[in-house]
């Protein structure tokens, strides 16, 4: 079975370019011609992936990316005009996995589609099936197997990467991580994006987790970055 993805992009040549390609690629493309139609599209396509053009007439990319990341988890890259660091980071933070500059490459799009593709067919766990099936920090509580995050009896929603980074910081509090080590070991190492996702992913958690007085994320200036407890001064 091919690899479903589908593009919301308000040019006609965009989405023929990509279409052309996919082709070549054996990936199957649903093509969606603003956000209003991508989102009525989802639920009945069920794609593997999402590409958002960022500036859509009505509902704009950035609207439609907070609004798939609500109801699904499926991965997004998004398509942007502007080279600014700002709609890049607006994006990550959004809920997007990687972003894209136009004109961009439909040969580096399908090697960033790929990568996410490979990743996801690895299954990449980052608690193990034996391993611990909860960890208990102070008013922290990570129930692994229910992918649940609870501050005392108050329920956190969270990302699918969001839990997966905080999972993996559990397993060793107090060890310092490189950001390079955060995108190999919880994005998987084939990950093309920019390093700035760690950072934007780790800004998420520490709002997030403020309710845990006693559990923190530690910038480690010029290294990286570590989970500790009772360290929040």
């Amino acid at each position: 079975m091919p690899w479903k993805v589908l593009i919301a992009d308000d040019d006609p040549n965009v989405r023929e370019i990509v279409r052309l390609y996919f082709r070549q690629q054996l990936i199957e493309l649903i093509e969606a011609p603003d956000g209003v139609s991508a989102l009525t599209m989802l639920a009945e396509v069920k794609p593997d992936i999402v590409i958002l053009d960022v500036m859509m007439p009505g509902l704009d990319g950035y609207e439609t990316c907070r609004e798939i990341t609500k109801r699904y988890d499926v991965p997004i890259i998004m398509l942007t005009a502007k080279n600014d660091e700002f709609d890049r980071v607006l994006g990550l933070e959004l809920g997007a996995d990687d972003y894209m500059t136009k004109p961009f490459s439909p040969r580096e799009l399908v090697a960033r589609i790929k990568a996410i593709f490979r990743r996801m067919q690895k299954g990449q766990p980052i608690i193990e099936a034996d391993a611990t099936s909860q960890f208990e920090f102070d008013d922290l509580v990570i129930h692994v197997t229910r992918r649940e995050v609870l501050a005392g009896s108050m329920k956190i929603d969270m990302r699918p990467k969001e839990f997966e980074l905080l999972a993996f910081f559990a397993k060793s509090p107090g060890s310092v991580f490189t950001r390079e080590q955060l995108l190999e070991q919880v994005w998987g190492y084939d990950f093309l994006g920019d390093m700035r996702t760690v950072d934007v992913h780790i800004k998420k958690l520490r709002e997030k987790l403020s309710p845990c007085h006693q559990v923190c994320i530690h910038t480690v200036w010029g290294v990286g970055y570590k989970f500790e407890v009772e360290a929040c001064t």
